[in-house]
């Protein structure tokens, strides 16, 4: 044994925590709530976005999100009979859109690694919201597949795509998707995206301080005026695989100084309620946003807390409903799909997990001291989406 091996610390936890039970008032004749598209929880929070995840797996070993020595050839993934079928997707899919949901993201793991996932697309595309209005339908990848699935996606109703992507740089790239995946392929894959008309087309890019700070201007540059949203997010302490540390965080208010030192910004007013990103649009000759040169955003949920506005639930690819993106566990919704729960059942279940939510860890998190951490026992970022 190396004395690598001897200071290597795996967290002793099960990244798959067992599911909460849903609350039994749920089920009960006297306190059973009926959908009506208008549930808020504890704080006021209406419940506007679902974002499934669809598998557990992917191709990337991005060191902030699956690194290599966790999710290893030996990591035992779900069985396929664990993972919710798309029917089950779907109908669960409707339930919250009874309640209000107008917006659905497919994540992963990487989502274009779940076989034939233009079936579920082409499902969910048949839903309306409660205003008579199709749903808004987007995926999160990262770009690997995209350039032979792009048209397929689009053909079968997905709206607009969104690719994660850490740097131009092949080799800085190569590193942090640590599986020798070159940058030109995913950059292929944005095109093919454009193309076919999967957008507007956001990318996400994370910083780590020391890692790819060097890369937030020549991706500025090369995105300026290209009709695409980039969006630098702060390094996050999901799960607890990743070694998050805060010396790592690059603010984004030092991105966006940096990005100004060359190219002006300007910032602009949300695009929607809940929005997570804070907008900058570049700026023209007389200090006005440029609309063909386009914008950035920022997502600071380490320095600028946004628990306050957050409208979003999150349910994992074996059917367990989080209602924060730092959960610790999440309410098995599964063995109600999978038992003799009713829609109604399942729309009285979803109404009062909601309304019974308080979650505001990025707050909680604002709050300790420096050199204190918050609680390490949460559920991975992979197992539920970004």
């Amino acid at each position: 044994m190396t004395d690598q091996d001897t200071h290597r610390v795996i967290p002793l936890m099960d990244l798959r925590p067992s599911g909460l039970a849903v609350p039994a008032a749920a089920f009960d004749a006297a306190t059973r709530i009926q959908a009506d598209g208008l549930i808020a929880d504890r704080r006021g929070r209406a419940l506007h976005d679902l974002r499934i995840s669809v598998t557990d797996r992917c191709n990337f070993r991005c060191n902030y999100c699956m690194p290599k020595e966790i999710f290893d050839k030996d990591y035992a993934y779900l069985k396929h009979s664990d993972l919710l079928s798309f029917e089950e997707i779907t109908r669960l899919a409707r339930v919250f859109v009874a309640h209000g949901v107008e917006k659905i993201r497919l994540t992963g793991g990487e989502p274009l690694l779940r076989k034939n996932l233009e079936q579920l697309i082409e499902q969910l595309a048949g839903l309306r919201t409660l205003a008579g209005k199709p749903l808004d339908i987007t995926l999160t990848t990262n770009g690997s597949l995209l350039a032979r699935k792009a048209q397929s996606l689009k053909d079968a109703g997905l709206q607009r795509v969104t690719v994660s992507l850490d740097g131009l740089d092949d080799a800085v790239f190569r590193s942090m998707n640590d599986v020798d995946f070159p940058v030109a392929d995913v950059l292929e894959g944005i095109e093919a995206a454009r193309t076919v008309g999967l957008g507007p087309i956001k990318i996400n890019m994370v910083v780590k301080r020391a890692t790819n700070a060097q890369e937030i201007l020549p991706m500025a540059r090369r995105f300026k005026g290209s009709g695409m949203v980039l969006r630098f997010i702060e390094y996050m302490d999901v799960g607890a695989t990743n070694g998050w540390r805060m010396n790592e965080v690059m603010p984004s208010a030092e991105v966006v100084q940096l990005i100004q030192s060359e190219l002006p910004l300007v910032q602009l007013s949300a695009s929607s309620p809940g929005e997570t990103a804070q907008r900058w649009g570049y700026t023209n000759a007389s200090g006005a946003h440029d609309t063909e040169a386009g914008e950035i955003g920022v997502i600071s949920s380490v320095t600028q807390a946004f628990c306050s506005s957050c409208n979003r639930a999150r349910l994992s690819t074996e059917g367990q409903l989080y209602l924060c993106l730092f959960a610790e566990k999440g309410y098995d919704l599964r063995s109600l799909v999978r038992g003799q729960a009713s829609d109604a059942d399942l729309q009285s279940a979803v109404a009062h997990i909601w309304q019974g939510r308080t979650d505001n860890y990025s707050e909680q998190r604002s709050s300790l001291p420096a050199d204190q951490s918050a609680p390490v026992k949460r559920v991975e970022m992979s197992y539920i989406g970004g």
